[in-house]
């Protein structure tokens, strides 16, 4: 679902959602699961309660088989990254957000939809134009990851997409 971009609701603030197949508890899983987590966004621990520790380890090269190195200016995130917060809402299987590091809240809604389930993330409190260029392009690619492994079909590749969408977000900002 490329064509599904985020939005920017505010100057720091991006807002992407998705129509997921299935039912809310088997999304709130993928979400929070580390073992289904870590096969489409990041593994690590978190602790589902307000105050909870949030640790994610990215490992981008382990997303997807056979995907062009990470582009350079991600180099140093692509075999391993931490990320850690704190959870700031916990309303299973509804309602999840996180600080992001030292800055920033990512908020996981999710409800019932015709068809499935309504995934909103917003990610707000981003600094400057090019952190949002990539949070975008990074939650756009990483949703068609979930969404590839939701349906059970092949995965696209993480950095290719990343790359392609960075430099499509950038335009569509540009014309705004």
């Amino acid at each position: 679902m490329n064509d599904d971009y985020g939005v920017l609701t505010a100057p720091d603030t991006v807002r992407i959602e998705r129509l997921l197949p299935g039912s809310i508890d088997r999304v709130w899983a993928w979400i929070t699961e580390e073992d289904k987590r870590a096969l489409w966004f990041a593994g690590g621990t978190m602790e589902l309660r307000v105050g909870g520790r949030v640790a994610l380890a990215f490992r981008h090269s382990e997303l997807t088989p056979a995907d062009d190195p990470a582009p350079a200016k991600y180099a140093a995130m692509a075999d391993h990254a931490e990320l850690l917060g704190q959870v700031t809402v916990c309303e299973p299987p509804h309602l999840l957000a996180h600080t992001w590091g030292g800055q920033g809240e990512v908020r996981y809604e999710l409800s019932e939809a015709a068809g499935g389930v309504r995934l909103v993330i917003t990610h707000q409190r981003l600094t400057g134009r090019d952190d949002v260029l990539s949070v975008s392009a990074g939650w756009h690619a990483h949703l068609a990851l979930l969404v590839a492994q939701l349906e059970g079909r092949e995965t696209p590749r993480y950095w290719q997409l990343h790359t392609r969408l960075e430099a499509e977000y950038a335009a569509r900002m540009d014309r705004a």
